[in-house]
């Protein structure tokens, strides 16, 4: 930067005393002007060869050297250096502003730690991250970032997870308390078991996601390439008919025709958008993540504006996944060895009703009793317990190994039991709706949004759900295929232009997550399974976060269209008055390095948070 700053002052310099030489020393001041040209312009020279031996010749190099150089040749020898001068100029400002927004949106993710205070007996020892192993101790000291996701096993305190999930509000933590990297230790020292090496932990997969969505082009980005790979060598092209064409045809003067045709090139360069328009989907990226919502490509990012049906998941989507036993009606055994028996079965589910099943039971469970379990997909488990065979799940379960049982009418989820192929009981387990769920929907209903709600569970607790939301459309008692096909069935009455949003679990709807247009997995933080499969990911257990990640498409789009009708409009009106001899290259200039300019700053609004907090 200071060495460009150096050759701008010298050539400018140069360029001032080679006009003012003009009038009287014409040979010295062309000397002057080559020198000033050579000096601030031999990159772009060097660029221009280097490419066209690489076959990439029609870019902004190349046209600059055209036009510097056909300007030499017709005599315009100080206009030839000045065009050369402020388009470095603008470069050097183009690249400034470009590099000065892009640390401005990746410090919004400014989330890794160089180093930990690893604990080896009693003394600290500062240690780079990526050396620290799992089950090594770590010191985390009050306003310090936690390095390394991992377990507390002394202390107490509070963290800020602000810079994960967008969440202001601090989380109280204590001993056997899960903590994830990028989170700020707020009060007092603790000491925290390694869980993840760095390459794995949480700051390093979103750090990996943000930097690597790029990649991923949104329609926008893919049309603005193959717009300049097919416009530039037009305009080329163009350009060659314009000084030979109209000279020949009307008679006049070739040097004026070859002036219009030279400033016709120098507005022709497409920086405007090709810089632009990438950088306002960066932009929009980066806003998500310091909202707490991970977006892994551009091309999510504009596919999101365009969502018409947005489809959940229910247990753990729009409830809160956190199941009670509200009811325990065991038939001819013991309360507690019924629950012995279910707990045993359901603990090696990860499942929330299994969790709340072994809960409830409270006891300590042998796992040496179980000789075999097997897994029934949207059914339950069956499982050899102390030689009982032991079947825990819904009525689908039982109605497949042709037991006889009465159906349960109860509000909320039924677990059906059978012990040894006999009908032994059942249990009523219940699940709250996320207070946020309601204005999720609220939300999505002023979008004009269809909304449909895919579960597993019964009938009348579905239609309870989606009734207390205002929830247009739901599917109940469905087996996670058949989530699948319903989702395709979905996709099938959309129109071409619109798109499918599916938001789930991250885990268990996998399959679904995948298949539609868009896959939102919740609460996705540390979760492998949830940033696999999902093309965005939510970082808490707010659902309606997604409305902040529309309104930040939507913004973004709406930029990207301008900067593109705007930067088209200047240069489609300089290259018409260029034709006909009314612009000259100054204004040329402008309308590619000024535009650009312009652009960029206009992308950088992308980052207003104002109607989307």
């Amino acid at each position: 930067m200071k060495n460009n700053i150096i050759k701008i002052i010298i050539s400018f310099t140069l360029l001032i005393i080679g006009l003012i030489l003009k009038l009287k020393y014409n040979l010295i001041s062309n000397i002057i002007f080559i020198t000033s040209y050579l000096l601030i312009g031999y990159e772009v020279i060097i660029k221009s060869f280097k490419n066209i031996l690489e076959g990439k010749i029609f870019d902004e190099n190349f046209l600059m050297l055209i036009a510097t150089i056909g300007a030499f040749l017709i005599g315009e020898n100080a206009e030839a250096t000045s065009v050369m001068l402020f388009y470095q100029v603008g470069e050097m400002l183009q690249d400034y502003a470009v590099d000065k927004s892009k640390k401005s949106i990746t410090k919004l993710m400014d989330l890794k730690v160089e180093v930990a205070n690893k604990k080896i007996g009693e003394k600290i020892v500062k240690t780079k991250v990526e050396e620290i192993k799992i089950g090594d101790i770590i010191i985390i000291k009050p306003y310090e970032k936690i390095p390394l996701d991992g377990i507390i096993i002394k202390g107490t305190s509070t963290i800020d997870t602000k810079n994960l999930t967008g969440e202001s509000i601090p989380r109280s933590v204590s001993e056997k308390d899960e903590v994830l990297s990028g989170s700020i230790n707020r009060e007092n020292i603790l000491e925290v078991k390694v869980t993840k090496e760095y390459n794995n932990s949480t700051v390093s997969k979103i750090l990996d996601l943000v930097s690597n969505a790029s990649d991923k082009k949104s329609k926008s980005e893919n049309f603005i390439s193959r717009f300049a790979k097919v416009y530039t060598p037009i305009v080329v092209f163009v350009a060659i008919i314009l000084s030979i064409l109209p000279p020949i045809i009307l008679n006049q003067d070739f040097n004026t025709w070859i002036y219009r045709a030279l400033t016709f090139l120098v507005v022709s360069c497409p920086c405007a958008l090709v810089i632009s328009i990438p950088l306002s989907f960066f932009a929009g990226i980066g806003l998500s993540s310091k909202l707490g919502i991970l977006i892994k490509g551009s091309n999510h990012l504009e596919n999101l504006s365009k969502t018409e049906i947005m489809v959940f998941d229910k247990t753990g989507t729009l409830t809160k996944g956190v199941f009670k036993v509200q009811k325990v009606c065991p038939i001819e055994i013991d309360e507690d060895e019924f629950l012995k028996l279910v707990s045993t079965a359901e603990s090696y589910s990860n499942h929330p009703i299994s969790k709340s099943i072994i809960g409830y039971y409270n006891k300590k469970i042998d796992h040496k009793l179980v000789k075999n379990i097997e897994e029934k997909s949207g059914m339950g488990v069956i499982a050899k317990i102390n030689k009982k065979e032991v079947a825990v799940g819904n009525d689908k379960l039982l109605n497949e190994l042709g037991i006889k049982f009465d159906k349960v009418n109860d509000m909320g989820t039924i677990i059906y039991v059978s012990i040894d192929k006999h009908y032994s009981g059942y249990i009523v387990i219940s699940d709250e709706i996320k207070d946020d769920s309601y204005n999720l929907i609220k939300e999505l209903k002023k979008d004009n949004i269809v909304t449909a709600m895919l579960t597993g569970d019964k009938e009348e607790i579905s239609k309870s759900v989606c009734e207390k939301l205002g929830i247009d459309l739901y599917y109940s008692e469905l087996l996670p295929y058949e989530k699948v096909e319903k989702i395709n069935d979905l996709m099938n009455e959309t129109a071409t232009n619109e798109k499918l949003t599916f938001i789930g679990d991250g885990i268990n709807d996998a399959p679904s997550l995948a298949l539609a247009d868009i896959g939102v997995s919740m609460g996705g933080v540390g979760s492998d399974a949830a940033i696999e499969a999902s093309d965005i990911v939510i970082m808490n257990d707010e659902p309606s976060k997604i409305i902040k990640a529309i309104k930040i498409s939507k913004k973004t789009i709406r930029i990207v269209k301008e900067n593109i009708i705007f930067a088209l409009f200047v240069k489609l009106s300089v290259l018409v008055l260029s034709s006909l001899g009314i612009s000259s290259m100054w204004h040329a200039v402008f309308a590619d390095v000024g535009v650009s300019l312009i652009a960029i700053i206009n992308s950088l609004r992308v980052l207003r948070t104002r109607g989307i907090k």
